[in-house]
């Protein structure tokens, strides 16, 4: 047996599927944070770190529970009104032990013979075991399951099974509930530290249960956390002490006499609420209610089960047991949904970027939807539209804020929370120094169209005319209203320009000498807003036809309005470099080649290199040199066949001949200096070149997974990069498109897979797929549904419910 692994531990002696279980034994105090994220567990509304029961935040460790949603303003940030974040709430899960009168188990106290942790993915269960020997030598080994229901949102269990190996005595068990938590997980964000909870108050309802109840300092939103710990195995006499009550905690401790080998079973059930609750007037009488009628953990686990079981029904993504890529798909998908889940639909609350596993950025929510939605739409519409709504929501404050720069419209912020008011920082510490230098990244005002893009394919993908007619269309026309008003037109060559605008390549926020002051025509932009002025008149005309849904209040852009978006999306201007490659921005080949061997040498990994210039007194705006993909993302939002089709509708020749120079072109020139820049690029690369793109997908899989000790990942989960490397397997290298009231689907699968199965949602049907290199079977589940059209490369036909059509593949001609 290699010397890691420990004959009395269940979990390195048992037989697990390796497919569904990431596992970590042991390891280092450098990755601890990462391992705490990548054990989160969470159902969509309440989320908790995989911390150690035993452990508090000492800089090692740091235990963090968030729910969806639930933000507080925090004074002394370095703004004058404050910083918006995330809120770490009181900690549920604090439960030591230790002889009598010695050491309670604690980071650095005793030591560690064997410690090993796991997640099992099918049933939604964290396991761990641990063997410690203190002072005295006595052996003792711990094995705990934990879990956070996803059958009951407010729901979280832990429990502890203690065993002395070698000892017997007093046994003492301390369980309580620590609301002296701080925002401390992401120490290098301007404003992600410190106290959110005030008001502390606790109590007890009888000897097994304690409560806590917290308010926000700003926000004033209350939670209540209740704790039940209760000893389950039957004839063992126990005491317990009366329960403690600090300032900002509360805890009891319960004496058992134990024997060498006897075996102690300890549970702990919690209840979470907040103000923030629909149909709850008090979160701590809902928790204490939540909790009476909460069962034994044997009964909150087979619920967890089967609520788990329904769910990798409806988001099975198989490439095959024996595959290298399995686990990995699993692990993204189990943590996406952690964050976004069915129990997400009735909350208010947007994507944020890190999801609820850390306090990264804040908890603040970008344009990472993205990235998310395409996968969601084909899986769990609902979700999607609920998260929509987010944005739909904070519309009017998206208006003021047009307004307040002099236009019309709305503009979303490029970083909001909780109000939807734009809580983009003013400067931040470069990665590399920690000095601390302007952000600008907040000009980002293509956040909209973002928005615009994810609402319209919404609607392609489900049809659902109710959204589009309550939310969709107030969405697009406000957009569009905001681009056209930056749009200024010049008659001398019949074209618009848009002025002063940075696109998502974050290292060009101006021209040299000029940073933060935007750039001129930004391809990215001029070609999304033809595309969305589009979208926004066609939406119109849909709604036209269906009067009996058209909004009570008048929403559409008036004749004159529209008139006018036609002509901008027909002559908005792009420039070009030679071989018909679009430029990035207007000025951007007059721009000094970098010298990239130079900086290979010096620095090996470039994913820094922006901060790397900025420290060294250089602009990088002086150079042809990307973060991420800008010009490239058209690829990755629009097929070939679209971007041409939208370039030409803007008056320039352009073939789709000309993408695989734009491809390579930059692509050398980027540095993957965002975590979403090889999911967009495995993308673009799908059908070009397979071998780098599979490349790609293969460092996004692992994104969460390697190299804890330099990972961010202990800040939290990529939730764009996680939902966009199941996208690439679920619809890029099928070739899965929903146009015009069609499923189109052109498979071209890498090298280096076999085969991919998957469930969709297409119209109200359930479809599964199988492709391989040689074929496509696809299913519908039988039903009273319309047939959906489908379209395979040249083959056209009708699926009916409980169908089923093989097709082979034979190689797309060229």
């Amino acid at each position: 047996m290699p010397a890691d692994l420990d004959p009395g531990c269940e979990l390195c002696t048992g037989i697990l599927p390796a497919g569904w279980v990431l596992a970590y034994r042991d390891g280092d105090a450098t990755g601890e944070g990462t391992r705490e994220t990548m054990l989160t567990l969470g159902n969509g509304y309440l989320a908790t770190r995989g911390a150690a029961p035993e452990a508090w935040a000492d800089g090692v460790h740091y235990p963090g529970t968030y729910l969806a949603g639930f933000h507080n303003r925090l004074s002394g940030t370095g703004r004058p009104d404050g910083t918006e974040s995330i809120v770490n709430l009181p900690n549920w899960l604090p439960l030591t032990f230790r002889p009598t009168g010695g050491d309670w188990l604690a980071p650095g106290q005793g030591r560690r013979l064997h410690e090993h942790r796991m997640l099992d993915l099918r049933r939604g269960v964290y396991r761990r075991e641990l063997l410690v020997v203190d002072r005295d030598r006595r052996r003792t080994r711990i094995r705990q399951r934990r879990l956070v229901s996803m059958a009951d949102p407010h729901l979280a269990a832990l429990e502890t099974s203690i065993v002395a190996e070698n000892w017997s005595g007093r046994l003492e068990i301390r369980s309580g509930i620590d609301g002296r938590v701080v925002n401390a997980n992401a120490p290098a964000v301007a404003g992600s530290r410190g106290r959110h909870l005030t008001d502390v108050a606790t109590g007890g309802d009888d000897v097994e249960t304690l409560w806590l109840t917290a308010v926000t300092t700003d926000s004033r939103h209350q939670v209540a956390v209740t704790a039940r710990t209760r000893i389950t195995d039957v004839g063992v006499a126990h005491s317990r002490q009366a329960a403690s009550y600090g300032p900002d905690d509360v805890s009891q401790v319960i004496g058992i006499d134990v024997t060498p080998e006897e075996r102690v079973c300890v549970e702990k059930t919690v209840a979470v609420f907040s103000t923030r609750d629909r149909a709850v007037s008090e979160p701590l009488a809902a928790a204490r209610e939540e909790l009476r009628y909460a069962g034994a953990f044997g009964m909150l686990l087979a619920e967890q089960v089967a609520a788990w079981a329904r769910l990798w029904e409806r988001f099975r993504l198989d490439v095959g047991e024996e595959h290298a890529w399995q686990l990995p798909v699993r692990v993204q998908t189990f943590h996406l949904l952690q964050t976004l889940s069915p129990h997400t639909i009735d909350l208010d609350a947007g994507v944020p970027a890190r999801g609820l596993h850390g306090e990264g950025y804040h908890g603040h929510i970008f344009w990472d939807e993205l990235f998310v939605y395409p996968y969601l739409n084909l899986r769990l519409p609902e979700l999607t539209r609920s998260l929509l709504k987010y944005r739909h929501r904070r519309l009017t404050a998206a208006r003021r804020r047009a307004a307040a720069a002099g236009m019309t419209g709305a503009q979303f912020p490029w970083q909001s929370g909780d109000s939807g008011r734009d809580e983009s920082p003013s400067c931040s510490p470069l990665p590399t120094t920690g000095e601390w230098v302007d952000d600008y990244t907040g000009r980002q005002q293509h956040v909209n169209l973002a928005v615009a893009y994810c609402v319209w394919r919404y609607w392609e993908t489900t049809g659902d005319l109710s959204f589009l007619a309550d939310c969709g269309l107030e969405l697009l026309t406000e957009t569009a209203r905001f681009w056209a008003g930056l749009a200024t037109y010049h008659p001398s060559d019949d074209r618009y320009d848009i002025r002063g605008v940075m696109g998502p390549d974050e290292y060009h926020d101006g021209y040299p000498g000029r940073p933060g002051l935007g750039l001129n025509n930004s391809a990215y932009i001029n070609v999304m807003v033809a595309w969305v002025l589009g979208r926004a008149e066609e939406a119109t005309a849909i709604l036209s036809q269906h009067p009996g849904v058209m909004p009570w209040c008048e929403v559409a852009a008036t004749d004159d309005e529209r008139r006018r978006w036609r002509h901008i999306a027909r002559r908005l201007r792009l420039a070009f470099l030679d071989g018909g490659i679009l430029a990035q921005f207007e000025g951007y080949g007059d721009l000094a080649e970098l010298d990239w061997d130079r900086y290979r040498r010096r620095y090996g990994d470039l994913r820094l290199l922006g901060s790397r210039l900025q420290a060294e007194g250089e602009d990088p705006n002086r150079y042809k040199i990307s973060k991420q993909a800008d010009v490239l993302m058209l690829l990755y939002l629009f097929s070939a066949e679209e971007l041409a089709g939208l370039v030409r509708g803007l008056g320039y020749e352009f073939e789709p001949a000309w993408i695989p120079a734009t491809v390579d072109y930059y692509l050398s020139r980027t540095t993957h200096g965002s975590t979403l820049s090889r999911v967009a690029h495995a993308w673009v690369l799908a059908r070009t070149d397979r071998r780098r793109s599979f490349e790609m997908l293969l460092t996004a899989l692992g994104t969460d997974l390697a190299d804890p000790e330099h990972s961010s990942t202990r800040d939290g989960i990529h939730l764009g990069a996680t939902a966009g490397t199941l996208d690439i397997l679920q619809r890029c290298y099928t070739g899965l498109e929903v146009r015009g009231d069609v499923l189109r689907l052109n498979p071209l699968l890498p090298d280096g897979l076999d085969g991919l199965d998957c469930v969709i949602r297409y119209q109200n049907q359930l479809i599964s797929l199988h492709v391989d290199h040689e074929w496509l079977r696809i299913s519908a589940g039988p039903g009273s549904d319309q047939p959906v059209r489908v379209a395979v490369r040249d083959r056209s036909f009708q699926l009916a419910p409980g169908s089923t059509v093989t097709v082979p593949l034979h190689p797309p001609a060229g």
